[in-house]
């Protein structure tokens, strides 16, 4: 490699964790980037040529390597006449493939995880479950720490959350295990047809040893062997009741209840299912990645557990942002407490038709409370509704008409900028409003 033209295209976190990788190794590189000031400008070395403007295909087609930021399409003109020239185009994840079938990384396992929703939580759950039982593990990729930024000696385990874009890079994986855990519509303006974002998502069970399916989902199905599956029935890793309560279960043996995951909702039972079995195939301890599960809140402000007070659990799911987000939040979450279900909404609804919440609305049989700018318009939907001034009153409502076995939840379907900096502000908020709950009762 040392003898080749090495080009990055595109910067920010990605790009920079190229540049360090190629100079580490002692090779030169020049990136290329169209913004007039891309992010990571700031951290390049000043021996590091930086090209700002429109991509030259001239130019590109004088590198030997080109590596491509996900963000940007192969298609792109000036790449693909590059790549006509006979230029090698990867991405950082290629990179990092290479690198890990070097002899220094003989002894070092891999889990790729993608997927149209969830790969953020599995990939983070299974780390949880890695750290949990003593092993050094390396959790990016998608999210968190660019892949190349995580290579070291001393990690045993690599758990990578992998998109589309970057799997259209990439060829040389070799995971001990990969999942597909869902496919549905989503990037199709990169993409010419749905079939062509199914291909590249299914690129991942090409480069791996043990391909995990979900069940329910035939997108996720794939002919290449040996490979297991996760899903609500109770085949393989899926779901068996026991009185009448539903429990994880392995091959119809019953592993931890439902109820023991701070984690809510149906969608985060298949998380967890996909998480333990992608963590067996890793030779993660069955009982240390269950200890982990029941202590694992989830990410950030996504369907995150906040509290228990008074027997009634609070959720932080401030980052639903859009109906799609809370409907997917609010599906089936009745099913899995005792109690009832009690809903915050609103914010800046973005010109949203929330008529299209309002089958979502017809599950709940708590109090909907709406609050911010769009409350009127969301409360339109369900003749139970009641609007509040703002996010403090709307829990204060919530805490006088709980009970315990109920569980409360805020999933604004709505930007936050009408009284928030942004999703992370409403959620802070919100998560010290419950917590005052808790210590006022103290």
């Amino acid at each position: 490699m040392t003898s080749k033209r090495v080009a990055i295209i595109g910067l920010g976190v990605t790009g920079l964790s190229c540049v360090t990788f190629f100079n580490k190794k002692g090779i030169d590189v020049t990136v290329f980037d169209t913004r007039s000031t891309p992010p990571g400008k700031d951290k390049l070395d000043v021996n590091t040529e930086l090209v700002i403007g429109p991509l030259s295909a001239t130019r590109l087609a004088s590198f030997d390597l080109l590596v491509v930021s996900p963000g940007i399409a192969i298609t792109t003109p000036a790449i693909a006449k590059a790549i006509e020239a006979g230029a090698e185009v990867v991405g950082d994840i290629e990179l990092f493939a290479r690198e890990l079938a070097t002899p220094a990384y003989q002894n070092t396992k891999l889990v790729t995880i993608t997927g149209s929703n969830g790969k953020s939580t599995v990939t983070t759950l299974l780390g949880e479950m890695a750290s949990h039982a003593g092993v050094n593990v390396g959790v990016g990729g998608n999210i968190g720490v660019p892949a190349l930024d995580l290579l070291s000696p001393d990690i045993q385990l690599y758990i990578l959350e992998l998109s589309s874009f970057q799997l259209e890079t990439t060829e040389s994986l070799n995971a001990d295990v990969s999942t597909i855990l869902n496919i549905s519509e989503d990037h199709l303006d990169r993409y010419p047809s749905y079939q062509a974002y199914i291909d590249a998502k299914h690129k991942i069970y090409m480069q791996s040893n043990m391909c995990v399916i979900n069940r329910d989902d035939p997108l996720t199905f794939t002919q290449q062997q040996p490979q297991i599956s996760f899903g609500f029935d109770h085949s393989e890793f899926g779901i068996v009741l026991q009185q009448d309560e539903p429990f994880l279960a392995k091959n119809q043996q019953p592993l931890l209840p439902c109820s023991a995951i701070k984690l809510s909702g149906k969608h985060n039972w298949m998380n967890a299912l996909a998480a333990i079995a992608l963590g067996e195939q890793v030779a993660l301890p069955m009982d240390l990645m269950l200890a982990a599960l029941q202590a694992y809140k989830g990410l950030n402000h996504r369907c995150e557990f906040v509290a228990e007070h008074r027997g009634v659990r609070w959720i932080n799911d401030s980052k639903a942002t859009n109906i799609g987000a809370t409907q997917a939040a609010l599906l089936g979450l009745s099913e899995t407490i005792s109690g009832k279900v009690h809903v915050i909404l609103g914010g800046d609804g973005k010109g949203a038709d929330f008529t299209e919440l309002a089958s979502a609305l017809t599950e709940i049989k708590g109090q909907i409370v709406c609050f911010g700018q769009d409350a009127a318009l969301i409360a339109a939907q369900h003749p139970a509704a009641v609007i509040v001034e703002d996010l403090a009153h709307a829990v204060a409502h919530i805490e006088q008409q709980a009970k315990s076995g109920d569980l409360a939840i805020l999933t604004p379907a709505c930007a936050s900028l009408d009284m928030y900096k942004n999703f992370m502000a409403r959620g802070e908020h919100f998560m010290q409003l419950v917590n005052a709950l808790t210590e006022a009762s103290e």
